[in-house]
């Protein structure tokens, strides 16, 4: 009688056991997925103080082409959309994408990356977008 005792205490020691390995792995791949929003909530907000400091310039651009190269004469802005494009790849590879949209004095700026590890799907994209304004209206003449 008592080997049934330890025998069922076993098995319900085990499935606990296994229950919690099950926990703790959905917890590691929850915080991966949670640590690559916030690396792109990192990239996106430099990027936005980049274009904050250089008002002047355009930096509307998108990751389908190649950003300016680095040279002794590249502008401010041609060496923030390189340091941009950079870090967004090296943060998530060579699936993620960039893109800075610019209308007026709105800029929004979106990172999207594979975050198929962070979901039980295939494939799952993830994107961050951050719009803000870049400037304030002046106010009228009174």
């Amino acid at each position: 009688m008592s080997l049934i005792e330890v025998l069922v205490a076993v098995v319900l020691l085990g499935v606990g056991l296994l229950g919690a390995a099950a926990v703790q792995l959905n917890a590691l791949k929850y915080t991966d997925s949670s640590r690559m929003i916030s690396q792109a909530s990192f990239i996106a907000y430099d990027m936005l103080d980049r274009i904050r400091a250089n008002a002047g310039a355009d930096y509307a651009w998108e990751n389908h082409g190649v950003a300016p190269a680095h040279a002794s004469t590249a502008s401010v802005r041609d060496v923030d959309l390189r340091d941009f494009e950079a870090n967004v790849s090296g943060f998530a590879g060579k699936t993620a994408k960039g893109s800075i949209a610019v209308n007026q004095r709105e800029v929004s700026i979106r990172i999207s990356w594979d975050d198929a590890r962070g979901t039980s799907v295939g494939e799952a994209r993830e994107t961050f977008v951050l719009a803000s304004r870049i400037a304030v209206d002046p106010r009228p003449a009174q």
